[in-house]
């Protein structure tokens, strides 16, 4: 079991980022660090930014094609991921090299000025850059030959007019190389280097700016949604999408190049690869969804609800709501085969003791679950980590409070710390599944699957993180 990311949050407030991120090189100085350090302090610091491709929320689920990947090269590894998100796309090298991550996992065009600050991986698939503009408004009414006469068929001509695209991004470099190519000035309008892709085409079809250049499947993916851009003027031949490490990083290069070798052989790799750019139905339903991270701030259609109930807990909502999600998948109407049902899975005996009549009803089962989350909460108030104390709760929440008991007396027998669930009682909880174990005197109520409870934490932690960093970048993902 590949455990993810580990927080460490005070009660009532989050911290920015986590312990591992506050680790930074603070005069800003390119570090050496390879993969023996990287496997020694074991975790992938993986950079990467929001973006309809790359790394998005879709109704509470982390997403994206460098966000499977990452966790398949992880797993491969067999390291924690952890996620850093950069605000600015224009700041991932910086970051990289400066030991705010391990890896730069983005799709970026290999260039030979990037070269020049950080090595690329072998490629993960290849991809050309497109001229993205807008049809004649009444394009519909109109013969192809009428549309076409009204659009940029040739880069030549866009000697004289104005491209907007981000600074520092290959989309700028190729535009100035084609100025070059083309014997002719071709002016370049800066976009910030936080605005994601889809944001930068969302401009064009809004007529805030004319042109922008995008690489083709990203142009693709976002047309089949927006049929009023076009899409088929190329300005580069083929080039090689790939992702970054320092260049004091060969061992790690080296196996990360083994790791994509064997990963294009498989076919595990297309189906990532289509979900994200050519599987069209998925994207527009993600596209009109207001619970896509760059639409709204929304986690769930519940999040009044959770909030209002999360505060009577004192916990944050964007952990209640990661709890929920893990339970029913913000599906009210979920029943597991033991029979537990609605948005917290309550079982019908405790229904009956917390007063829920409907556990379908969203407002009943939020009520109800975080009624007996604040009862099982109390239930460790000698643990003085608000943290382990939450973690303590959630494992009860799953395995219920007296298998969790069981597992502190067996951490006592042990000379483990029976007040911490990370690495003691996380470790007994997993032991009550063999027979020496829960059949030990101190044990009172027997076997249990403990791998459950100890992913179930761990999931939700997790998740919750990735929540965390939707809100902590939201003014990035809205495009302010």
């Amino acid at each position: 079991m590949i455990k993810k990311i580990l927080l460490v949050i005070p009660l009532f407030m989050l911290l920015a980022c986590n312990k591992s991120q506050q680790s930074t090189n603070q005069n800003n100085k390119t570090i050496d660090r390879d993969l023996s350090e990287i496997t020694a302090g074991g975790t992938l610091k993986a950079l990467t930014v929001y973006s309809g491709t790359s790394y998005f929320l879709y109704r509470g689920r982390p997403m994206g094609f460098e966000y499977e990947l990452l966790n398949n090269l992880a797993e491969h590894l067999g390291l924690d991921l952890e996620i850093v998100i950069a605000r600015n796309e224009d700041d991932l090298i910086d970051m990289l090299n400066t030991g705010k991550g391990d890896i730069l996992a983005h799709g970026y065009t290999i260039t030979q000025s990037r070269k020049r600050l950080m090595n690329f991986t072998d490629y993960l698939y290849l991809s050309q850059q497109v001229l993205v503009q807008k049809k004649p408004d009444n394009w519909r009414k109109m013969k192809l030959h009428q549309i076409q006469k009204e659009l940029i068929q040739d880069p030549i001509e866009l000697i004289g007019d104005t491209v907007s695209v981000k600074k520092n991004s290959s989309y700028a470099e190729r535009i100035k190389n084609l100025s070059e190519e083309i014997g002719g000035e071709i002016f370049i309008d800066t976009l910030s280097g936080s605005l994601p892709a889809g944001k930068v085409i969302q401009q064009v079809v809004n007529g805030d700016i004319k042109l922008t250049v995008v690489d083709e499947n990203i142009a693709a993916i976002n047309a089949s949604y927006f049929p009023v851009l076009d899409i088929d003027t190329p300005v580069s031949f083929s080039q090689r999408i790939a992702w970054g490490v320092r260049k004091s990083s060969p061992n790690l290069l080296k196996k990360v190049n083994s790791w994509v070798d064997s990963l294009k052989n498989t076919t595990d790799y297309y189906v990532i690869y289509n979900k994200y750019f050519t599987n069209k139905r998925q994207f527009r339903a993600r596209v009109k969804s207001d619970f896509y991270s760059l639409n709204e701030r929304k986690i769930s259609p519940y999040d009044p609800l959770i909030k209002k109930h999360s505060q009577k807990l004192g916990w944050d909502w964007k952990l209640l709501a990661s709890l929920i999600y893990q339970e029913s998948q913000f599906k009210p109407q979920s029943e597991s085969w033991v029979g537990a049902k609605g948005l917290m899975q309550v079982m019908p005996a405790t229904a009956r003791e917390l007063g829920i009549q409907n556990t379908a009803d969203p407002k009943e089962s939020i009520q109800g679950g975080t009624m007996y989350l604040k009862k099982l909460y109390r239930s460790f108030d000698q643990v003085e980590d608000s943290i382990q104390r939450i973690k303590f709760t959630i494992a009860s929440y799953n395995a219920g409070l007296y298998h969790v008991k069981d597992a502190q007396a067996l951490c006592e027998k042990y000379d483990l710390d029976p007040l911490r669930w990370d690495q003691n009682v996380e470790k007994m909880i997993l032991e009550l599944s063999y027979p020496k174990f829960y059949n030990d005197p101190v044990v009172k109520y027997g076997y249990v699957r403990g791998i459950e409870p100890y992913v179930y934490v761990d999931q939700i932690f997790d998740r919750f993180y990735h929540y965390e960093q939707l809100f902590k970048n939201s003014s990035t993902l809205m495009g302010m």
